[in-house]
């Protein structure tokens, strides 16, 4: 069974809500709760680096901060007529 916290940044108010979604995300992937946490994001990143944590659950993908590290990002195809379309970030983009 992996190990996990769930994570709901200090700005998320009444967060109720949004752990009643981690709890549920939980249970259905039988993670053991090691916590939740309310810290800024380094402290979640610091776990995760110590391997206390396995997993991070979160309720909303807009909670994470855009300029987060480690970061995992999917290379996944362009939908269908998307592929002239620059991509930002690119030199012609």
């Amino acid at each position: 069974m992996e190990l996990a916290i769930i994570w709901v940044p200090a700005d998320i108010e009444p967060s109720e809500h949004a752990i009643a979604t981690c709890l549920t995300h939980l249970r259905r992937h039988d993670y053991r709760l090691n916590g939740i946490i309310r810290a800024p994001w380094e402290t979640v990143e610091q776990k995760m680096v110590d391997g206390e944590v396995d997993v991070v659950v979160i309720a909303d993908l807009t909670h994470l901060p855009p300029d987060r590290s480690p970061r995992i990002e999917v290379a996944a195809p362009l939908p269908r007529g998307d592929e002239d379309r620059p991509t930002p970030g690119t030199p012609s983009g």
